[in-house]
């Protein structure tokens, strides 16, 4: 009896895309799936998994995104050094007030795999709170604004 083998896809380090994704008015963990899916390459019919075959994304208006219900007030981030009793915790309207970029990355990042790979894909991704940013000439010919 033969066996037909699984096909796997090989790298595509040069054929990657870049998105531009506005914040505005978006939902944060809506938006934050589908940032996560095109780092990790799913939108792709050539997804592999082993393979880095993801794009480029570029957040703008980070600071303009929305979250439901009471999040604002009862979501709490935390971080912690090591160290004994040096446990430190935000909440998101403080985080959002401080650095929206870092929310957004903070929720995409718990999508992505906790691996070498999950933070190589997130090196791929460009937030700005702000209209502006550098990626203009990458942009150019493809731009897609979900």
């Amino acid at each position: 009896m033969r066996r037909s083998s699984t096909y796997f896809e090989k790298p595509i380090y040069n054929e990657r895309h870049w998105s531009l994704v506005d914040a505005t008015g978006q939902v944060l963990g809506r938006m934050a799936t589908q940032i996560a899916r095109k780092l990790q390459g799913k939108h792709r019919p050539e997804f592999t998994p082993h393979a880095p075959n993801g794009d480029y994304v570029v957040v703008v208006n980070a600071s303009k995104l929305r979250v439901t219900g009471r999040k604002l007030v009862q979501k709490i981030y935390y971080r912690h050094s090591g160290y004994t009793g040096n446990l430190k915790s935000i909440r998101l309207k403080d985080l959002l007030d401080k650095s929206p970029d870092q929310v957004v990355r903070l929720a995409v990042k718990g999508m992505l795999p906790d691996t070498v790979q999950g933070r190589r894909m997130l090196n791929r991704l460009k937030i700005y709170s702000g209209d502006s940013h550098p990626h203009a000439a990458q942009l150019k010919e493809e731009s897609t604004t979900e």
